[in-house]
């Protein structure tokens, strides 16, 4: 075993497979084309989860065997499949007009199988004929598409049909004149459309080879919806401009006036998060005027692959028409945003496949036309017809797929010098042993420089796509330079392993910067050929003017925490200003229309604003975004309404899990609610666990296995030593004894747990400090451990290079005598709380019902990870609302099943000291050299003498020390079985 593991740290952790991808241009892409002879298939790497090739790869494979396009069509009654998944949930019926029609309606992931016979050895697109369910979900048709049993390309695990949205109009306004963002209503019907890939890669369909023969379709995925046929058909060819363009020699010149269309007046959208906006521009119109006006569409809400924009319109003459827009589109400095046009549903020539919309500082109007600025023109017909723009990645994603290569060589090297030096950092590293590169590290030299030549062709390729130089062109040429000048003192490259991490960190956010393509809106122009553009932007004194009266509008603040208005529910919220503007949206939206209740919502900068404010007789009627422990020290200095009063709180009750309700229960009653909540999961890198050969731990005592391997190739495993409650909780440990008077860790159970604790650090050497576990995770130095949600969002939204890399599992739990595992674990929790004071309990009590609503809070967080990212990625404590927001359907089922062992500890009066005594007694057990036993003796002793005087100052305890009420306090033993119908 030894002689293993010491080639495992010198030599067979060097596992080099060549990722055989060619990162050929995306399909229809010109900007996607490479210009040099860089071997990028040369590139090595250390990860190859995903066997299946890209679309684009396979597409070209299939090319050169010399297959083409089908001839014919084949059409498949969607009411008979070969087989389903379930005969109860998948079954034929009718559904809106039509008759005989599939309807798949399961609660869990399901699937249907079709036989098709084909007749000839060809590609073909797969169109669905679908109407999706009307059961309240704001997302897409999800699919996992296979043939015969196989995923011909990577894309089909993700494929989407859309569904139709339009905003309800006539856009209403609130009392203090301004207007309320209007809601998004499901309007989808019966569509035929092509299966496309979800991630935007390609502008045209999927293709989908069949040998000749009898074939099985296999559409897997867990979204309701009808479907009436599947065809298989070849795919259409878009001819180029020039072929349209010499049709044209015939038609008369037309001129007339130019049809305007207000953006903000869509007519459909195919995803709820694209949203209107208030722009304040002298030329934006209709004008703003001091009060929230939406005059603009897109900008942030616009910029993930596929989201598309659809305005109708009527041309009073037929003839050729050219097409422009009032658009803003500076986001990203120097970055073009693309979009695929279609008029009428169609694509009318190979340039609107991806039309670039160029980067500029301000609003700026422009005509879709070619490199040498001549309008592209198009035929219409005299009536009515649609125009639409759709975000797609195709011109940047073989950029994207070869950055995520370079990643993976630069990590591949990285652990190579690693390996043998035995570290990273320059701290620890030996600087007194002199390398010999050719010797110490064969071929490193070489992987460098192919790592500098495919930065720099990179480098070309962004500057292509964008049609200039920015951050991230300019980021791949001095990442290039800086590995050329290591390659000239080849020896000092081990000292300077540091640098090539960090170069990995940055290229990872260049891929989030790469696929943001934001473009906002105002007005759209159909222009008859011989007719000149209209003015798009605002002349110097109309600037001068708007400017001056937006400086008279700013001094309206309406944002005051003293200006309580007696007419509405004031609302103060404990978070940042984006999530208060999104709450104040959202109420005008639905909640005031379907009430009569007017809300006004306030930031709370600091909860200690909540005691002061009721010194001075200033109140609101809710409070939002407490933490955990708030709600119960203001029921025990009686501030708080307690909930059980209201008569429906018990059908309020079962849709949280019992260990959430534990902080907010006190002396009989319920003073918050729980509004969002974390959870303790396993973050373990795939990539490493694979290369050392370990396997996910499933208890503390693999966990104890696991280290010794970790740790002789320089890593170890993470724990945050300032959790403690899955130890105690998972030993069947209660933190407070029956009646809340005395600790309950006065017991041979607690004693094991805190020695369980306290031993991780003390016996197998887990780190007692970390600055960061996101840093290490995302190194490699620490490729295991237990983290929060928080950990979540910042993989997600801040390591674009680990994507497919990292994984989440169940918290490593405690076997029980019964043979099962116990997994326990808190995690903390934002609540929401009703004061006493209020004279309006029962409209606030309407309003916390209508927040905590499981459409209610799917929408919120679906709004705000669209506005802002996935680092806003909403942590609802609804758990029908967190199946519907956007997690990777492995990761949510991780989560839910850590859901139900979800308990965090109960807030009594002088609870406060527990936390604060056990982390006291860690410090002497771990830090010092106290025994375990005694020390937490120690803790018990102050946890209970605190217990005693505050209990005596609120009653529950008279001066002769005996008991005179009793405190009740919940006991939570089993897991939430209310989550089991989420679960699979």
């Amino acid at each position: 075993m030894n002689k293993k593991r010491k080639w495992l740290v010198y030599g067979a952790s060097i596992v080099i497979a060549a990722w055989l991808l060619n990162a050929g241009a995306a399909v229809n892409s010109e900007s996607g084309d490479k210009t040099d002879t860089v071997q990028y298939d040369k590139l090595v790497t250390t990860f190859n989860y995903e066997v299946d090739p890209y679309f684009s790869d396979a597409l070209a494979a299939w090319q050169e065997k010399g297959l083409s396009n089908a001839t014919t069509s084949i059409q498949l009654d969607a009411a008979k499949p070969s087989r389903v998944s379930n005969e109860e949930e998948i079954k034929a019926g009718d559904y809106d007009g039509k008759s005989n029609i599939l309807i798949w309606n399961t609660r869990n992931t399901g699937w249907v199988e079709y036989q098709v016979d084909v007749a000839e050895s060809a590609l073909y697109e797969i169109h669905v004929s679908y109407n999706p369910l009307k059961d309240g979900r704001k997302g897409p048709i999800g699919w996992e598409v296979t043939i015969d049993g196989e995923r011909p390309f990577r894309e089909a695990s993700s494929i989407s049909l859309y569904r139709t949205w339009e905003d309800v109009r006539p856009v209403l306004k609130n009392s203090d004149g301004d207007e309320i963002r209007p809601r998004s209503i499901d309007v989808s019907g019966w569509s035929e459309k092509p299966l496309t890939d979800s991630g935007g890669a390609y502008a045209q369909p999927l293709q989908w080879h069949f040998e000749q023969g009898t074939h099985t379709i296999r559409l897997q995925g867990f979204d309701p919806v009808a479907l009436e046929q599947i065809k298989l058909v070849p795919s259409k060819q878009i001819p180029d401009y020039a072929e349209v363009k010499a049709a044209y020699a015939n038609m008369p010149s037309l001129a007339g006036d130019v049809l305007t269309i207000q953006a903000e007046d869509f007519t459909s959208k195919n995803d709820t998060a694209i949203k209107l906006f208030s722009d304040k521009n002298s030329r934006t119109l209709p004008r703003y005027t001091g009060r929230i006006i939406y005059n603009t569409v897109g900008g942030p809400r616009w910029l993930e692959q596929n989201q598309e924009i659809s305005w109708s319109f009527e041309v009073p003459e037929s003839g050729l028409y050219k097409i422009g827009f009032r658009a803003l589109q500076n986001t990203i400095a120097q970055k073009t945003s693309y979009r695929v046009v279609r008029v009428d549903g169609e694509v009318p020539f190979k340039q609107f496949l991806a039309y670039g919309f160029p980067y500029y500082t301000g609003w700026n109007g422009m005509i879709l036309q070619d490199e040498k600025k001549n309008p592209y023109l198009l035929k219409l017909e005299k009536g009515q017809h649609t125009l639409s723009l759709a975000v797609t990645q195709s011109p940047i994603k073989s950029i994207v797929v070869d950055v995520e290569k370079l990643i993976a060589h630069l990590d591949a090297i990285d652990w190579d010098l690693r390996t043998i030096t035995g570290s990273s950092s320059k701290k620890t590293i030996d600087r007194n042993r002199t390398w010999n590169m050719e010797q110490d590290f064969p071929g490193m030299t070489d992987k460098m420089a192919l790592a500098a030549d495919v930065m720099e062709s990179l480098s070309k390729r962004v500057v292509k796509a964008n049609g200039n130089k920015d951050s991230i062109s300019q980021g791949l040429d001095t990442s290039a330079k800086d590995l050329r000048a290591l390659l000239k003192k080849p020896e000092e490259i081990p000292y300077e392993v540091e640098e090539i991490s960090s170069m990995r960190e940055k290229f990872g956010t260049f891929i989030d910067t790469l696929l943001k393509q934001s473009l906002q809106l105002d007005e759209v122009y159909i222009i008859p050929e011989k007719t000149d553009a209209p003015k798009m932007e605002a002349g110097f004194f109309g600037r001068l003017w708007g400017s001056a009266q937006n400086f008279i509008y700013s001094f309206d603040a309406r944002d005051s925490l003293n200006d309580l208005d007696d007419k509405k529910l004031n609302i103060w919220v404990q978070r940042g200003r984006d999530y208060v503007d999104q709450l104040q949206q959202l109420a005008d939206e639905s909640f005031t229309p379907e009430t009569g209740i007017e809300v006004k919502v306030n930031l709370l900068p600091n909860a200690e604003l909540l005691l002061m404010s009721n010194a001075a007789g200033v109140q609101p009627d809710i409070a939002l975004g407490l933490t955990q422990d708030l709600p119960v020290d203001y029921a025990i200095r009686g501030t708080l309404q307690d909930l059980s009063e209201f008569e429906d709180f018990d059908q309020l009750y079962p849709k949280f899990s019992p260990g959430s309700w534990l902080p907010l229960h006190y002396d009989g009653g319920y003073y918050g609610v729980p509004e969002t909540q974390s959870f303790q999961v396993l973050y373990y890198r795939k990539d490493i666990l694979k290369r050392i050969g370990a396997e996910i731990p499933e208890t503390w005592e693999d966990v104890y296995q696991l280290l010794p391997t970790l740790q002789q190739n320089f890593m170890n495993f993470y724990v945050n030593p300032k959790e403690f409650t899955h130890f105690f909780y998972q030993n069947g440990v209660e933190f407070y004894e029956p009646g809340g008077v005395k600790s309950g860790l006065d017991g041979p159970e607690a004693y094991r747990a805190f020695k369980q604790w306290t031993d991780l650090f003390n016996t197998y050497a887990v780190e007692r400090e970390v600055p960061s576990f996101y840093q290490h995770f995302r190194s490699g130095t620490m490729p295991i451990g237990i983290s929060d949600y928080n950990m979540y969002v910042q993989l997600s939204a801040a390591a674009p290079e680990l994507n497919g890399r990292w994984g989440i599992a169940l918290i490593p739990g405690t076997k029980q005598a019964d043979g099962s595992i116990s997994r326990w674990a808190g995690g903390g929790q934002r609540t929401g709380v009703i004061f006493d004071k209020s004279n309006k309990k029962a409209e606030a009590w309407q309003f916390l019902k209508w927040w905590l609503s499981a459409e209610v809070q799917e929408q919120y967080g679906s709004d705000l990870e669209a506005v802002n990212g996935v680092a806003f990625r909403w942590n609802t404590s609804n758990v029908e609302a967190f199946t519907h927001l956007p997690w990777k359907k492995e990761d949510a089922e991780i989560i839910l099943n850590q859901w139900k062992w979800y308990k965090d500890i109960p807030n009594v009066p002088g609870g406060y000291f527990l936390e604060r005594e056990i982390h006291n007694a860690w410090n002497r057990s771990v830090v010092g050299t106290a025994n375990y036993m005694s020390s937490l003796e120690q803790a018990v002793r102050d946890i209970n003498r605190e217990l005693l005087r505050k209990q005596q100052e609120f009653g529950y305890i008279n001066e002769r020390g005996e008991q005179v009420n009793k405190l009740d306090i919940p006991i939570v033993d089993q897991p939430w079985e209310g989550i089991d119908r989420y679960v699979e």
